[in-house]
């Protein structure tokens, strides 16, 4: 699908199966003048990132056609793609899947539901560290965010 809202420079790429929430993340970022494109499972997610080359992507996990951390397995396999920041954001179980979310390439995992302030913030620290490949921001059970160790 394309980018919407093509007068913002910063694009960001969402991939997740769930209208709902592709529709609520959509109109938090345009309130915030994101240009926003879309994916419903994990073949387009990556195809999407291929075509549009986002400068940041918020990635659920539970996605058909190859789940989210296959999409970050591809992601990781591509020298371009491999510097967009990801910020998984999913209902998966915070203990399980945060750790196995940033050793495959995540910069940040969020829990869903994810309140507008932490989903904003996130996307700013990513693109921050865009071309550095800094450390996994993530965030502790009181929201608090932290640099991963």
């Amino acid at each position: 699908m394309e980018l919407t809202e093509q007068k913002s420079q910063t694009k960001v790429l969402i991939v997740d199966d769930d209208p709902e929430m592709r529709l609520a993340m959509h109109v938090r970022l345009k309130a915030n003048n994101y240009a926003v494109g879309f994916a419903v499972d994990g073949v387009s997610g990556v195809a999407e990132a291929r075509r549009q080359m986002p400068d940041v992507i918020l990635l659920d996990l539970g996605l058909p056609a190859g789940d989210g951390f296959t999409v970050l397995e591809r992601l990781q396999a591509s020298d371009i793609l491999a510097t967009i920041p990801v910020i998984v954001v999913s209902g998966r179980d915070r203990a399980a899947h945060r750790d196995r979310s940033l050793k495959a390439g995540a910069r940040t995992f969020l829990q869903k539901p994810v309140r507008n302030a932490d989903l904003l913030f996130a996307i700013e620290q990513s693109l921050g560290h865009k071309s550095q490949r800094a450390a996994p921001v993530i965030y502790d059970i009181a929201g608090a965010p932290r640099i991963a160790e």
